[in-house]
């Protein structure tokens, strides 16, 4: 009984530690905008002081369909609505330098977490919700990863609100899939299904791409096709339906990644890594599950799963689309 207070201690050391970085890190009292890194200098890094006739004279003009990272790069924001001067200021790539010392200190509960997970590597013979917890561990840090940035950017920005709501759904999923050998398979199948809904309605539908979109139905008819023969009842259907969901995912994260020239944004770069690296963990399970044990498959499920999480909720940071943007896209 030994080994098993000690790991419980170390869980719970963990759990506590990582829980009070992440919690430190949420705006307090009506600070609710996300804190400057340190050494970045002019909006959008820079807090701005409006109280003060510097600190207006200081900050440029707001650029519509603005994030918190870069001005005006959003693959939905209408080029004739935007003035020469700030396209030309939206096309500047943010250095991931930049990046890493803003976003780096929020993604520390998240580092922690994961590790947590796999250093403890409870075994999944025996489901338990301490397991469920420890797996659920590294989405809930990206909620907060989320939350830190204010309520008021999550409320301002339906892109960023819906990849929230998609990690709300992921967390579920994970539970279900701990117990998908007593039968919650498919309520983990359908979480995700709907976690890629999310996704897919947050990237938007602009650009089509439709070249892209044609390339990546082309590979998921492959992979349903390599995956048909082991599949038995309902689950033909519904491993059909959730292959559509996330290779239309897919496409709608790569639909705008442009890795040369002034389009390249790291925010969609982060989208499209995302999405393919959750397209690599869901079908090393389908194969695992339903065609041949695949080696190392925990581990290349869990690693590719977390790094996709982390990628998707960092694309939310630049939000493709501000309500007033949003408003009038559905006019049109």
């Amino acid at each position: 009984m030994c080994w098993f207070h000690s790991l419980a201690g170390s869980l719970a050391v963990g759990v506590a530690v990582t829980f009070r970085d992440a919690l430190a890190r949420l705006p307090k009292g009506r600070d609710l905008e996300a804190p400057p890194a340190p050494g970045v200098g002019g909006p959008p890094f820079q807090r701005r002081n409006r109280g003060s006739p510097a600190g207006a004279a200081s900050r440029t003009p707001p650029i519509r369909g603005s994030g918190p990272l870069i001005g005006c790069a959003s693959r939905r924001c209408n080029p004739e609505r935007v003035p020469a001067a700030a396209a030309a200021a939206a096309a500047a790539m943010v250095s991931p330098v930049t990046v890493v010392k803003s976003e780096g200190p929020k993604l520390v509960p998240f580092f922690k977490a994961t590790c947590v997970y796999f250093v403890l590597w409870l075994p999944s013979s025996s489901p338990s919700w301490v397991s469920a917890l420890i797996k659920c561990l590294p989405i809930f840090c990206l909620w907060l990863f989320l939350l830190a940035h204010g309520f008021r950017f999550l409320l301002a920005h339906p892109s960023a609100s819906l990849i929230f709501v998609g990690l709300v759904f992921s967390a579920v999923g994970d539970a279900f899939l701990i117990w998908q050998d007593h039968g919650y398979f498919e309520y983990g199948l359908l979480m995700f299904a709907v976690t890629h809904i999310l996704y897919a309605s947050a990237f938007g539908m602009r650009p089509l791409a439709l070249r892209t979109g044609l390339v990546i139905a082309v590979l998921s008819g492959f992979c349903y096709a390599l995956l048909y023969p082991g599949l038995s009842g309902a689950f033909t259907y519904l491993v059909g339906v959730y292959v559509a969901l996330i290779s239309f995912m897919g496409w709608r994260a790569m639909a705008g990644l442009r890795l040369v020239g002034a389009a390249w944004r790291w925010t969609e770069l982060a989208a499209g890594s995302g999405a393919l690296l959750f397209i690599i963990s869901d079908l090393t399970i389908a194969l695992n599950k339903f065609c041949f044990p695949v080696p190392y498959s925990r581990a290349l499920i869990m690693s590719t799963y977390y790094a996709a999480q982390m990628l998707i909720a960092l694309s939310a940071v630049e939000s493709r689309e501000p309500v007033e943007d949003y408003r009038l896209s559905k006019a049109n």
